[in-house]
């Protein structure tokens, strides 16, 4: 069963080892020292330079749409045969933002709500980025059904970073 997982950079070449992950999606503020992981390959890696905000904000990059057709082409590329590993600076907004994104992408029969369902069963502390989930919604034509399914969820419990945690495909 294809997996994702999704940490905080701090604990990024831990969940890579622990977990046998094949690929890492990162979403970082342009400029933030980072370190690919020594057991993934240059090919396996991803970057998307974006800050966490969902208004504009001076000195940070807004996310758009350009940032989540990278998400979305980076998860179509992996081969599912070894986990993902996406990771943002705290592990709470950006990456469960992706990791939310991707398994809808991926998995397009299910329903948009269960998935919200089993981040928030998965990560207490998981707030997706709202602009990024609304871009991906109109992006994957999922007519307002992932924003209404985060917003339900509503915002995570309050945590520095998050805990690593697994969401599956299926």
């Amino acid at each position: 069963m294809p997996k994702i997982y999704v940490c905080p950079l701090s604990r990024l070449p831990e969940t890579v080892a622990a977990t046998g992950a094949s690929h890492v999606l990162t979403l970082i503020n342009i400029g933030t020292p980072l370190e690919r992981p020594a057991l993934i390959a240059a090919d396996n890696h991803a970057v998307i330079g974006v800050s966490d905000i969902a208004e504009p904000r001076d000195g940070h990059v807004l996310p758009a749409e350009e940032h989540v057709a990278g998400i979305l082409a980076f998860a179509r590329t992996w081969p599912r045969e070894k986990p993902l590993v996406i990771h943002c600076y705290a592990g709470i907004s950006r990456s469960t933002a992706a990791a939310y994104i991707a398994t809808c992408a991926l998995a397009p029969e299910r329903d948009e709500g269960a998935i919200a369902d089993a981040l928030r069963a998965a990560s207490p502390s998981a707030t997706p980025n709202p602009l990024f989930v609304a871009i991906a919604d109109r992006m994957l034509g999922r007519n307002g059904r992932m924003v209404a399914a985060v917003a339900r969820i509503g915002r995570g419990a309050d945590a520095f970073e998050g805990v690593p945690f697994c969401l599956a495909l299926t």
